[in-house]
């Protein structure tokens, strides 16, 4: 099956993707549909876009070659450090193109749905950097274990407001997230962090993160004179930072991208959140894509110990590279993720966020040679996982 890298003008990838959306959205998904690329394209767009990653995000990251982790797995591994950006993770390089178009677009308000929260914060800090009303939606349970996001998005001017349907998890906060802009879809934009949802959602997040994978090539040819490394690995719930971290590789083939799923408790526990392992094709949020799904066809409840990875489906794209065998899947438990991100506490003295340890437990997982290059996508920073890591110490 041929891999395709954007969508066709449906906005399907092969079998999956698509808009299916209520009625009272259409008019929104409509303008989006019509205007996005061509507002993207712009060449004062462009500028500002990536004036604000080099200026106010911190863009380029570094590839960091991660000595230590490096000579344990006898291999070469670089992590790309998403973790520096401005708000620590990959999610600002979206929230900022977002709301650059939502700006050409004249709304007036936005409104987000968080897991983890930073995309929450993402989006907040792009708000007040452009002067916008924030309203960001966030599970209760993930409330509680994010307490330190929640804080910064309160800090930078948004009102969040917990979810209590559902497992009070990403799911949920997402739901709630469409029912408001359905009620409110003149003035209002809405900044989905993820590569998820109705046609152009996953596109336009692929896009804007698509610069990740473009930098990491202009930096291996200059640290190892070839562009191209071995494998490269990410973690993927929704699949955002994966997405932009395969994007500019997806037509060499000769570059393994490797998926790091949460499989939670074990992929047998029932509390898992591995979705190309245990999902089902069906309409979630608003494309045709894979996710776990009762006998009944009802969404079947994640579990991960991370809450940017307790998401019961992938994005569609990434669903079609799985169809199609481009991208390659590991699933990572809990625990195993856990140790994964003490390790690297200790062995280079970064500490990551819990859905990045997800990438780096997909290391023990592969058949490693000494002359590979390997690229991890360090996709955010684990202060706002302190808790949970010491949860586990003290466990």
């Amino acid at each position: 099956m041929e891999t395709q890298v954007s969508p066709n003008e449906r906005g399907y990838y092969g079998s999956f993707g698509g808009a299916f959306i209520p009625e009272m959205m259409q008019a929104n998904i409509a303008e989006l549909q019509e205007k996005y690329e061509e507002i993207m394209n712009a060449p004062e767009f462009r500028a500002e876009f990536e004036q604000l990653l080099k200026d106010y995000v911190g863009r380029p990251t570094p590839l960091y070659k991660a000595t230590r982790l490096s000579k344990k797995y006898n291999s070469n591994i670089y992590l790309k450090r998403e973790d520096l950006n401005h708000t620590g993770a990959h999610k600002i390089n979206n929230s900022l193109g977002q709301i650059i178009l939502a700006k050409k677009l004249g709304k007036k308000k936005i409104i987000a749905e968080t897991g983890a929260g930073q995309h929450g914060v993402a989006t907040a800090t792009a708000c007040a950097l452009m002067g916008i009303e924030c309203v960001v939606f966030m599970g209760e349970l993930d409330v509680d274990r994010q307490a330190p996001n929640v804080g910064r998005m309160k800090m930078l001017g948004a009102e969040v407001i917990p979810v209590s349907s559902g497992s009070k998890t990403l799911k949920d906060a997402t739901n709630e997230a469409m029912r408001y802009w359905i009620a409110n879809p003149f003035d209002t934009h809405y900044i989905i962090g993820s590569v998820v949802g109705p046609h152009p959602y996953p596109d336009m997040v692929a896009k804007f993160q698509s610069v990740i994978s473009k930098e990491i090539k202009k930096q291996l040819k200059e640290e190892t004179g070839s562009e191209l490394p071995d494998r490269v690995i990410a973690c993927v719930g929704g699949g955002s930072n994966a997405t932009g971290a395969f994007y500019h590789f997806l037509e060499d083939e000769e570059v393994e991208l490797v998926a790091a799923e949460a499989a939670g408790k074990g992929l047998d526990s029932g509390f898992t959140a591995a979705a190309t392992f245990k999902g089902v094709s069906g309409i979630l949020h608003g494309s045709k894509t894979l996710f776990m799904q009762t006998e009944d066809g009802q969404v079947e409840e994640p579990h991960s110990i991370s809450a940017g990875l307790d998401y019961p489906g992938i994005g569609p794209a990434l669903a079609h590279w799985f169809e199609s065998g481009r991208v390659k899947y590991e699933a990572v438990t809990d625990d195993h993720a856990m140790k994964a991100g003490m390790e690297l506490c200790k062995l280079e003295g970064i500490i990551p966020a819990v859905e990045s340890a997800h990438a780096l437990a997909a290391l023990d997982n592969l058949d490693l040679k000494p002359d590979e290059i390997i690229v991890v996508n360090l996709s955010g920073r684990g202060d706002k996982d302190l808790k949970t890591y010491l949860d586990q110490l003290e466990s």
